[in-house]
Parts: C-alpha cells; structure tokens; sequence
C-alpha cells in the first residue's frame, strides 16, 4: 500500500469560458472558479482524510488549493513540476486555431519530443510532472491521502506517462474544472475515480 493522490484541476478562469489555452501564463479564478473550489472544500471536508497539499506555482492553482483545503491547518507546499504545460508563442489562442491552424496536437502526438515556439515538448511536460508526482508519493506515508492542485493538460500527460506508458495517450484524459480524481501508487499507479464533479452541483 501506499499514497493515494487526489488530483484537483483548478477553478475555472476567464481563459476557459472563452476556449483559449493559457498554459504557463498567470491568471486569476473567475467568480465561478472561486465558488467551485469552495464547493470542493466542502466534499474534502466530508472526507477528513487530507494530509497535505501540493499546487502548481501558478496563481489559479495556488488560490484553489486555498479554498478547497480551507477547512485543514495544512501549509500548502508549491512544486514548479506540476505547472500546466507551455506552448510558448501560441498561448492565448484558441482551441479551434491551435488545433486547426497550428495543428497542436498533430505535431505533439507525431513526435513527443517536438515543441511550439519557445514552449514545451510532451516529453517535457511528462518528465517533470511524473517525477513530481512520484516524489510526492515517496515523501508521504502507506495510507496517506494527499491533494494535488495542477492543471488538465498537464495531468492529461501526467496519467498517460504513469498509466499507459506513452504520452502520446494524454487526449484519453479530459479534466473539467475542479473535478477529482484519485491515483493510487501500490504496486503501480492505477485510477480510482475519475474526472468526478458531483461535488460541483450546478457549477459543474
């Protein structure tokens, strides 16, 4: 047995509302952001078992990691690898551009290793998220659940590396904002609940 993670992506920002990919580039919650990341609160509340808290370094994760362990005494501790995936020149566009357009995610799954202008590869993003994801886990005790504050794609590349072996696999894992999903470090990583927003009611 080992350390359960329970992944958290962050609230939603006005990047979402509005289709663009943000990447690296800081921005604040929205008010619905704000309200989703209290509502997790609440769920974890109900839970009890959070032992500590790790987030993006990223304002969005930083501020929903925040509310959402509001109601623990635990210091949140800011690990740069669990930041969302850079595309450099092209952030700011929107999804029908960069994947139209640029082609994003033809040239990403073609070859893992190549990268936007002045931005990251797959490779990039999957090295530094499962080695942080991993140090997490062995910095924690058999049994400890811990929340873990990060971003979609990033975690999309994150659950290909560590489930599937491949990156490339990152379009299987969808994360809407503030949803839950828990990952478990036994034997090998394996995934409980996933994507799950029924804590988020209406603001799902």
């Amino acid at each position: 047995m080992s350390a359960t993670l329970l992944l958290l992506r962050h609230g939603q920002i006005k990047a979402n509302r509005q289709r663009r990919w943000h990447g690296s580039t800081d921005s604040a919650l929205t008010l619905k952001g704000r309200i989703q990341a209290t509502l997790t609160s609440r769920a974890l509340r109900k839970r009890g078992d959070i032992q500590a808290v790790y987030t993006s370094p990223l304002q969005r994760c930083r501020h929903t990691g925040a509310l959402a362990s509001s109601h623990t005494t635990h210091r949140t501790t800011v690990i740069d690898g669990l930041a969302e995936m850079s595309i450099g020149d092209w952030e700011g566009k929107k999804f029908t551009e960069l994947y139209g357009q640029y082609k994003l995610l033809e040239r990403c799954n073609e070859d893992l290793t190549w990268r936007p202008p002045n931005g990251e590869s797959l490779d990039d993003v999957a090295q530094r998220m499962a080695s942080s994801l991993q140090h997490i886990v062995a910095t924690h005790n058999a049994g400890d659940t811990v929340l873990v504050v990060s971003h979609g794609a990033a975690m999309a590349v994150a659950l290909a590396t560590l489930l599937d072996n491949d990156p490339g696999k990152w379009g299987n894992y969808h994360f809407r904002n503030c949803s839950l999903t828990e990952l478990s470090f036994a034997n090998k990583p394996s995934l409980g609940r996933f994507n799950d927003c029924s804590h988020l009611g209406l603001f799902g």
